[in-house]
């Protein structure tokens, strides 16, 4: 093996193995973990024993129950998840001198200076394997390949627990060449089709077919037949928080509300979430984004520039204003966002301007703080740092919905 050597680790099923590494009793059960039945929303992950019902992630909750009826269904822990997650990621970094996290579960892991040589590589991933098994009380399964897109598949080969190997392109095509055109990591549900719909169906149908793909999807279509050949010289990404494009929340109420009052409202407090994160990034946001979701299922977005925006009432401002030009009907989700981050800022302002701007946002914050806690008989204000945390912002969302 020569060149980049890539190790890609992913945590098996890793929502619902935490859950059952904590309570043992959920061991071998199908473990749900996202909406409970009675509820709107969608299943995170799950555990192996409740995929054999044909259950995965994305799926409506209410179609998992029907899979699964004597599941364990359970809400998402995010705060345990992640700092379950630092201590998985402090494990990677001893072993990288590049590391690109996917999510908190995820990441390809640059081990060539390190490793040296495939033997090197191979010590390397079955150390990490053991060391998040005896340190965590979790399995992972780990990839070691030549590429990205290699190393990934690999990774999937020997799920939950494995462990796999593609050392060169001859053999990555050797393993995948009759399997479905999504078996190539980058492309997605769009892609798969359109490839069908143009009598392309497998990889191997890619790699007879090279010019009618690249003229099927320009660019991208050479990335992707270079892909069906083993062909991948991506480089890994440390990520940067500074490079962040878009901080969004949003929230699917459990029943459609049609008070555009209390949208208002949420809109507000789902600013706030956003204007923490934005905050702890260091960041600006150029443009405010507005998601709806009616009842019929209908999901439109809207967005406007604005000079710069990082408080909670700039946002809430400007996403009540998108709403207000909307029709109104019921509605099933609402979200909002600031998007084009930059670091800096763009009005050029005196520091008497900043701290008369700074004196009035925390002025119109406060009062409007107050009006919501008389409203929905809720502190607001001396809860508001903790509204980043998920599952406080939706039980505060859903609170407020039921004593409108």
């Amino acid at each position: 093996m020569q060149g980049k050597i890539i190790i890609h680790v992913d945590m098996d099923a890793f929502f619902a193995s935490v859950e059952v590494r904590d309570n043992p009793k959920l061991r071998g059960k199908p473990v749900i973990i996202g909406s409970l039945p009675h509820e709107r929303g969608v299943v995170s992950t799950c555990s192996y024993e409740a995929r054999k019902f044909g259950i995965h992630s994305a799926m409506n909750i209410k179609d998992a129950y029907k899979l699964c009826p004597k599941g364990i269904y359970m809400h998402p822990n995010f705060e345990k998840y992640k700092s379950v997650s630092e201590k998985i990621h402090k494990i990677w970094d001893c072993y990288a001198t590049t590391k690109e996290a996917i999510a908190l579960d995820e990441a390809y892991l640059d081990v060539t200076k390190k490793a040296k040589d495939i033997n090197g590589a191979r010590t390397i991933a079955l150390t990490i394997k053991r060391r998040i098994k005896e340190e965590i009380g979790l399995t992972c399964s780990v990839g070691v390949a030549y590429s990205k897109i290699a190393a990934k598949t690999a990774s999937e080969e020997k799920k939950p627990n494995g462990y796999y190997e593609i050392l060169t392109p001859k053999d990555f095509v050797n393993l995948v060449i009759d399997r479905d055109v999504d078996a190539l990591y980058t492309v997605g549900k769009k892609t798969k089709e359109k490839l069908n719909n143009n009598g392309i169906y497998k990889i191997r149908d890619i790699e007879e077919n090279k010019e009618k793909v690249i003229k099927l999807l320009g660019k991208r279509g050479e990335f992707i037949v270079n892909l069906s050949f083993g062909i991948d010289e991506r480089e890994l990404k440390e990520y940067d928080p500074k490079n962040v494009q878009q901080v969004s929340r949003e929230i699917t109420f459990q029943k459609d509300v049609s008070d555009y009052e209390l949208l208002k409202d949420v809109l507000f407090v789902l600013s706030i979430s956003v204007a923490s994160k934005v905050k702890e990034l260091g960041l600006y946001g150029k443009g405010v984004t507005l998601k709806i979701t009616y009842n019929d299922m209908k999901t439109i977005t809207r967005s406007r520039l604005v000079n710069s925006c990082k408080y909670a009432i700039e946002i809430a401002k400007s996403g009540i204003s998108l709403l207000e030009q909307e029709e109104l009907k019921k509605v099933r989700l609402i979200g909002i966002g600031v998007y084009n981050l930059t670091n800096y800022e763009i009005r050029q302002l005196s520091l008497d301007d900043i701290i008369y701007e700074e004196n009035h946002i925390l002025k119109d914050t406060k009062k409007e703080l107050k009006r919501l806690k008389e409203k929905y008989n809720l502190d607001f204000e001396n809860n508001i740092t903790k509204l980043y945390k998920i599952s406080i912002l939706f039980n505060t969302i859903e609170y407020m919905r039921k004593h409108i």
